[in-house]
């Protein structure tokens, strides 16, 4: 895994919200400060044991499938992207910084 920072990529491919992005192997932050937000890593660190679950191209496509079923849902794109399954698993366990070492194979299932 290879943590960085990176404003460019923000700037054009994110909504001003996004703090980070886990794109198996990498986890890109928008600001060098949160290189040490251990809750913010640890939050990535989860989509990338989801991405490796899926076998990277089946979790991209599954979320933006979720996504977009709750855009029509919600009809508002933060509320979409908070209630997709892989988001509230990562959010709901990104302050326990031991949850990978006890975490089930395909948890985020939990949270459909």
């Amino acid at each position: 895994m290879i943590i960085k920072h990176s404003e460019q990529f923000f700037k054009w491919f994110t909504k001003p919200w996004v703090g980070g992005i886990a794109l198996f192997p990498f986890i890109l932050f928008r600001s060098k400060q949160s290189l040490q937000n251990a809750i913010l890593i640890n939050h990535e660190k989860i989509h990338i044991r989801q991405q490796a679950e899926l076998f990277v191209l089946f979790f991209y496509i599954w979320y933006l499938a979720e996504y977009c079923f709750k855009l029509i849902q919600y009809k508002n794109s933060y509320l979409a992207y908070r209630n997709i399954s892989f988001e509230r698993e990562a959010y709901y366990n990104e302050k326990d910084l031991k949850y990978l070492k006890d975490r089930r194979f395909w948890s985020f299932l939990q949270y459909i």
